[in-house]
């Protein structure tokens, strides 16, 4: 049974001073919704219904599992690496004390 669902998008770039910032949408997105009985019977529907839209199945009327593209699983992985990636950049610029040079930090690394 397909159903609304509001997700968070999240995105990040540049402001006009260079300043790394992120940037957040609420959009609206189709789920479908269905049974663990019933995805045992039509797996292969199932498999076909997740290239489009997320697939969340049921037991007992909670969902227990979603099953996703593995496009969508791609993208999810790379915006949770770019989100790890911007935390470790805002705890670096946080930290307190003196300043490497880029120069030194790549000879440090042998760049």
């Amino acid at each position: 049974m397909p159903c609304a669902a509001y997700f968070m998008h999240a995105w990040w770039g540049t402001d006009a001073k260079g300043m790394y910032i992120s940037v957040s949408v609420l959009y609206n997105r189709i789920m479908f919704t269905i049974a663990a009985s019933e995805a045992r019977k039509g797996f292969a529907a199932v498999i076909e219904t997740a290239q489009r839209e997320a697939v969340f199945i049921e037991r007992r009327g909670e969902a227990e599992a979603v099953v996703i593209s593995t496009a969508e699983y791609k993208r999810l992985i790379d915006a949770a690496e770019e989100a790890e990636d911007v935390a470790a950049f805002d705890t670096a610029m946080a930290e307190e004390g003196p300043n490497i040079p880029w120069d030194q930090v790549k000879t440090d690394l042998g760049w």
